[in-house]
């Protein structure tokens, strides 16, 4: 099979599940911060994933594992972070894009409750010697990748750039499907705008940092 028609067969087939999954929707979960410190045992150090100290692996009271993205208190800019991403996952529903199970917010606590990802983000499957994706594994990535951005960017009645995708920002559930996450920095374009004005871009356009050589101009 070429790569060509695996492409399409890949995109019509998540165009119909993205259908139906828009379709059902989602409700969020309501969930307390004491219900939190007890699923990641008080955000202990052991229950941290990945190489972000922020987001820690929970099980909730009724057995359901997710992972707890929680946001350092400090003033308004983690505030307008923690309210954006919480705008964005509300409203998206695609099976390349991480899922919002719930969120707990108080004056000195701000988390989002996420699906639980076990196979970790793409960055531990590309440069760990421990793990390995072969070549059709890495293309089935590409495309999964591919196919969430089309959605943010022309499946929505709005734009989403998301402004950070690299490898640790591309998490892998049980099957191995990949899902772009954290919105943290995201824009988003109403209709008919083309323009919007900012001071944080993580990466140079969709890609992984990697070595990118800077001249002053």
């Amino acid at each position: 099979m070429s790569i060509t028609l695996l492409i399409i067969r890949r995109r019509k087939s998540d165009r119909q599940l993205a259908k139906c999954e828009i379709s059902l929707g989602v409700e969020w979960r309501r969930i307390s911060y004491q219900e939190l410190r007890e699923a990641t045992n008080d955000c202990s150090e052991t229950n941290i994933i990945g190489s972000f100290c922020s987001v820690y692996e929970g099980t909730l009271s009724d057995g359901l594992n997710v992972a707890v993205k929680v946001f350092n208190f400090q003033p308004d800019r983690v505030t307008n972070r923690f309210v954006k991403e919480s705008k964005i996952l509300s409203i998206i529903r695609n099976r390349n894009l991480a899922r919002i199970i719930g969120c707990c917010s108080n004056t000195e606590f701000k988390a989002l409750i996420l699906e639980y990802m076990p196979n970790g983000s793409l960055e531990k499957w590309l440069y760990s010697h421990n793990y390995f994706l072969d070549m059709l594994k890495r293309l089935d990535m590409a495309i999964d990748v591919a196919l969430a951005l089309e959605y943010l960017h022309h499946g929505l009645k709005f734009t989403v750039l998301h402004c950070d995708l690299k490898p640790s920002n591309v998490l892998l559930n049980q099957d191995m499907v990949g899902h772009v996450g954290d919105f943290g920095i995201a824009k988003l374009f109403s209709q008919g705008e083309s323009f919007a004005p900012t001071k944080t871009l993580a990466t140079i356009g969709y890609m992984s940092p990697g070595d990118v050589p800077y001249r002053d101009s």
